[in-house]
């Protein structure tokens, strides 16, 4: 009987030492395939919010130069009125300076008081081309 009881014991013995190594295994490889999965899911998210992200950037910056242009055309618009109409005020002293010239007497004070108003007008309209030169 006790042979046949140590029988049964190595027996037992001998399968629950193959079968520690077996089940470690299986762990190993569960970990190890949850790991891989772990980072392959991580990748595949990152690859989402990448994508998502640089769309998202290329539609704001697109937005944000149609939005730049449009106030750039808008300030070249009105700078370019405003130079028409200080030129037309140029032109008009002008014309009344030589008209003082022409009738210059003991009024030369008012034709130095239109050169010097010409004058001025001549530096807003200098000042005004650098404004738009700049915008360009």
């Amino acid at each position: 009987m006790e042979t046949e009881t140590q029988g049964n014991y190595n027996t037992r013995r001998r399968k629950g030492k193959a079968t520690l190594p077996l089940f470690l295994s299986i762990w190993m490889l569960l970990i190890a395939s949850g790991v891989i999965g772990a980072i392959w899911y991580t990748d595949q998210i990152k690859q989402n919010i990448t994508t998502e992200v640089s769309q998202q950037t290329a539609k704001q910056i697109a937005a944000m130069q149609a939005k730049y242009e449009a106030q750039l055309k808008g300030m070249e618009t009105s700078f370019s009125s405003e130079i028409t109409k200080v030129q037309g005020k140029v032109d008009a002293l002008n014309q009344l300076l030589e008209f003082s010239k022409d009738n210059a007497s003991s009024k030369t004070d008012n034709s130095n008081k239109l050169y010097t108003q010409i004058n001025e007008v001549k530096k807003r309209l200098a000042q005004l081309q650098k404004d738009l030169d700049v915008l360009k």
